[in-house]
């Protein structure tokens, strides 16, 4: 029995050790969003952009520690089920258990409870970011700010808890909705929460002509942009890697390698597609796209990237970059305005991502997907419109055109990024 206790604590402590790197991967996954919204506004908006990203994920930490995982989960955690060494009785398990070091959040029998805290927060925070690019230069900060609290201290979680939470609605469970990573959970509905914003707070100033014609607005610094896809497509590893919940066991590490594999196969796919349509559409390798058509990869594959061949995850991640650059030159025709493309990437190809499960996922169905892809969009959308109503009502959401001149890094932070090259509204 000594050696099924250590057995069994060895794998306690492995999983946890893994459940923590891959979080941690996720929280590197901030500094990715950072980088790429910084890159992409222009570089009198930098600043703020940058305040936003620390804010909110300052924010989304502290919400779902005081609320969110309470709406989410009850109180309990996600777990797919309780493992234990064979042969090992009921007594011998509680004895481990209790032999274990008591958190705030107790101990689990696969991880300790503090460590699917952390990894759920970062998935939080990361769908907060998502907003973050699509209402760039034009929404002030603290605008921006309560929404964040009201984000990720309710709307998130209460959708996550009717998905990932086991509190099924619409018969979610019976229909057998499957998203693995959060195609939809997490990505969708940052896209939703940021197409509501941007429906109220209207286009940039300049964007469109009075014939409907789209102006481009080019990003301050691609250089970061590219540093920040890098980022995010490393982080994906651990935000799609860590969904597998565990690593102990053979059948489960060989899992985590095919996670791994199909997302980078999915990115390189996607931005390899983006890259090809750019040429044939704009006649220009446009590097935007080509990132974008990465990060579209990366979402699409997200619903799931444990049971497709490398191939079928490269054709998956290649035609959510196709997509996205459809997506984006949609969008602008229909005068939504999203500085990042963080809409189309997130949420066009979510739902693309979660619809595409189907093609090797026997376990679920169209209708649970399509149940599941409208009961998170609609939520997340009619709840977000509201917020962002009340806000917009009570404070305002948008700068005044003069600030928006000046550039919010001078109106709202008080700092420039590059004050050594000029004046804020050059």
């Amino acid at each position: 029995m000594d050696n099924l206790n250590y057995i069994f604590e060895l794998q306690y402590a492995i999983d946890t050790f893994y459940f923590l790197i891959c979080g941690a991967l996720v929280w590197w996954m901030a500094a990715g969003f950072a980088m790429l919204e910084a890159g992409l506004v222009r570089s009198k908006n930098t600043t703020e952009i940058l305040t936003k990203n620390v804010a909110l994920f300052a924010i989304a930490c502290t919400m779902y520690l005081i609320c969110g995982y309470q709406f989410m989960y009850d109180g309990g955690y996600f777990l797919s089920g309780v493992t234990t060494v064979a042969g090992m009785d009921d007594a011998a398990v509680a004895a481990v258990l209790a032999s274990s070091h008591e958190s705030g959040f107790g101990d689990m029998g696969e991880y300790a409870g503090a460590s699917d805290f952390f990894f759920q927060v970062v998935f939080v925070a990361t769908s907060m970011s998502i907003v973050s690019g699509a209402v760039a230069e034009r929404m002030k900060l603290f605008a921006f700010l309560a929404f964040a609290v009201v984000m990720t201290g309710f709307i998130y979680p209460i959708e996550g808890g009717w998905t990932w939470g086991g509190k099924s609605v619409f018969g979610l469970y019976e229909l057998s909705f499957s998203d693995y990573a959060g195609s939809g959970i997490v990505h969708l509905a940052g896209a939703a929460a940021a197409l509501a914003g941007v429906l109220l707070l209207g286009a940039r100033k300049g964007k469109y002509g009075p014939n409907g014609e789209v102006r481009a607005i080019p990003g301050a610094n691609l250089p970061l942009a590219a540093l920040g896809t890098f980022i995010l497509w490393m982080g994906w590893f651990g935000f799609n890697g860590g969904s597998t919940l565990k690593l102990g066991g053979i059948a489960v590490a060989n899992e985590v390698a095919n996670v791994f594999l199909n997302t980078n196969a999915a990115a390189a796919g996607g931005a390899i597609a983006a890259l090809i349509v750019a040429k044939i559409l704009f006649k220009k390798a446009d590097l935007t796209m080509i990132l974008n058509g990465a990060l579209a990869g990366l979402v699409a594959i997200t619903a799931e990237p444990a049971d497709p061949t490398p191939l079928l995850s490269t054709l998956i991640g290649a035609a959510g970059g196709a997509l996205v650059v459809f997506s984006i030159i949609t969008l602008d025709k229909l005068k939504i305005d999203d500085p990042v493309g963080a809409i189309s990437v997130h949420g066009v190809v979510g739902i693309w991502g979660i619809f595409a499960v189907l093609l090797s996922d026997a376990d679920a169905t169209f209708m649970g997907q399509l149940v599941g892809t409208l009961t998170i969009f609609v939520w997340v959308f009619v709840s977000s419109l509201i917020v962002w109503s009340i806000i917009k009502a009570v404070m305002g959401i948008r700068v005044t055109e003069e600030e928006e001149y000046a550039g919010t890094d001078v109106t709202d932070c008080g700092l420039e990024a590059y004050p050594e090259f000029g004046v804020s509204n050059k």
